[in-house]
């Protein structure tokens, strides 16, 4: 029976095949996700895997739907997975943003659906790293989140030749809309030709524009101008203190698709061009008020970061370190007789902290010392008694026997 389209199986290492997911990759990633956030004191969140559809219609309209893996459940309720998780945040807070201090830093890790064309570097499922920050509107906390996004890349061995922090501005562009356009009418079908621009042929680009009274040539000067807002300078200040100005240029070409983002958005991009944008993010001030009919306005601000694109370039760049079974003991057990002290000694060695392993059946002692090469084991231990255990470094060839009660400092 074969698993459905687009979605991925995780094996440990080593890998029955090359296309297949290393469970052991995705895990050092997690590792990597939470460590960076906790240093930011970020604190860790989670919400269902199912919503009620409405949730994302609200944020982002019906013609989501098509997008969705979504069905009515036998509650009659319509429902679906989520395909983001902003939406299940915003909802989280606003029932109980008065139990926490402002601004609330989270982070998140889930796994999201949509049901769409696959294609590198995009599932119908996907992990995600998400970061937020809620109740503070200075650009400090934009910031921080940018920081944060550089941190974790770094975190990974990418640096400032691997990739770029694209820094952009909705209310720049909303300016520079409102000051050509004859009405508002057409502001968001704008912000979608902007975010496409790269993707789409001049002439389709131009015609667009074109019917909205505006032309090619004057939003690629806008765009080439680059002149930072008030806030991006702000933002640009604050990363240079920290020494992080090699990671960020403001570029007008960002704009974010997602038509609740409110005022400074960001992509990270690879900075050879081999891979879609590894995270982006931005301000959507309004959604937390969306979501809770009116009754909580929050501001708020946040990114997310996929796994699928990031292992690529890790991959490419050869960042990933090589995944082994460690094992620190391998027990030895080649007198039947002394199996349950064996067990016992295995017990309060995993107790200890220790990762064990050991022959679950009788077998032969050269079947055993094999198996224990093959894991790669940095030490056997044979109890020899009731009292004594004999250890054994397996790199350095030394062997100590140790009191069965001081074995676990003898390893240490």
């Amino acid at each position: 029976m074969e698993r459905l389209p687009g979605f991925r199986d995780f094996y440990p290492e080593p890998l029955p095949h090359a296309d297949t997911w290393s469970a052991d990759a995705r895990q050092f990633i997690f590792d990597k996700w939470r460590e960076t956030a906790k240093h930011y004191n970020f604190r860790e969140y989670d919400g269902p895997p199912l919503e009620p559809l409405e949730l994302f219609t609200t944020k982002s309209g019906e013609e989501i739907v098509g997008q969705l893996y979504n069905f009515t459940d036998k509650g009659e309720r319509a429902v679906s997975l989520r395909p983001e998780m902003t939406p299940t945040l915003a909802r989280m807070v606003a029932a109980h943003e008065r139990n926490y201090k402002k601004p609330i830093k989270w982070f998140a890790l889930p796994q999201l659906f949509r049901y769409e064309r696959q294609q590198k570097g995009r599932l119908r499922e996907h992990f995600q790293f998400n970061a937020d920050i809620i109740g503070e509107t200075d650009p400090a906390a934009d910031a921080e989140l940018i920081a944060l996004l550089i941190d974790t890349l770094r975190a990974f061995g990418l640096t400032e030749q691997d990739f770029v922090i694209r820094l952009s501005s909705r209310n720049a562009w909303q300016e520079f809309y409102r000051s050509k356009a004859q009405a508002e009418l057409g502001e968001y079908d704008f912000y979608q030709i902007i975010d496409k621009l790269e993707r789409t042929p001049l002439a389709e680009s131009e015609k667009k524009l074109s019917s909205l009274g505006f032309s090619l040539t004057e939003v690629n000067a806008f765009i080439e101008l680059g002149k930072p807002t008030i806030e991006l300078q702000s933002i640009l200040d604050n990363l240079a203190a920290r020494g992080l100005k090699d990671f960020v240029k403001v570029d007008y070409r960002v704009i974010r698709g997602l038509a609740y983002y409110t005022g400074v958005v960001f992509e990270a991009f690879d900075a050879k061009g081999e891979f879609r944008a590894i995270a982006g993010g931005g301000r959507y001030d309004n959604l937390v008020k969306l979501i809770s009919g009116g009754k909580v306005n929050l501001p708020a601000l946040g990114f997310g970061m996929g796994d699928v694109v990031l292992l690529e370039i890790l991959k490419a760049r050869g960042l990933l370190p090589k995944f082994d079974a460690n094992v620190d003991v391998f027990v030895l057990i080649e007198d039947e007789t002394l199996r349950a002290p064996s067990l016992k000694l295995i017990q309060e060695l995993r107790a200890a902290g220790f990762a064990v392993e050991y022959p679950l059946t009788p077998a032969k002692p050269d079947k055993q010392f094999k198996r224990a090469q093959e894991l790669k084991a940095a030490f056997t231990a044979k109890v020899e008694s009731e009292s004594y255990v004999r250890i054994r470094n397996l790199k350095s060839r030394d062997e100590i026997v140790a009191g069965f009660a001081d074995a676990a400092n003898h390893l240490r």
